[in-house]
């Protein structure tokens, strides 16, 4: 059910939406996702004790996407770290599909639950993050 869900917000928000909201989904369930739908990045094979993550990064190294798991492999949280001149389109994109709730900041209600979607301007780069609302 929760693939069909996820592949039905596809269809409402675009193809190329790049702010789809995967926190909640297993590491499978992204793998699949990326793998059918984010053909322009690339899995990246990281080793890290401390903490469990997928890292995916395009051709141009433009952008870097990271999901971060619990122990037991379910997303806790979604970070992009991307090119600073690529903010401009993100901030369009979220407007069109997340409620503003203030500068640079979003929020999802899905399916019961509230999920916080915020872009960070860093020195060189954006980075742009959804997590659990708190």
């Amino acid at each position: 059910m929760r693939i069909v869900s996820l592949f039905a917000g596809l269809l409402l928000t675009g193809y190329f939406t790049y702010g789809q909201n995967l926190v909640g989904f297993n590491s499978k369930e992204i793998q699949k996702y990326m793998k059918e739908n984010r053909l322009d990045m690339n899995v990246e094979k990281v080793t890290n004790n401390r903490f469990k993550y997928l890292k995916y990064s395009n051709n141009s190294d433009s952008q870097t996407l990271l999901f971060f798991f619990t122990n037991d492999s379910i997303c806790k949280s979604v970070r992009l770290i991307c090119d600073q001149r690529i903010k401009a389109e993100k901030v369009k994109e979220f407007d069109s599909i997340y409620k503003k709730i203030g500068k640079n900041r979003w929020i999802e209600n899905r399916n019961g639950k509230n999920y916080h979607i915020e872009i960070r301007e860093e020195e060189w780069s954006s980075i742009v993050t959804i997590e659990p609302y708190k």
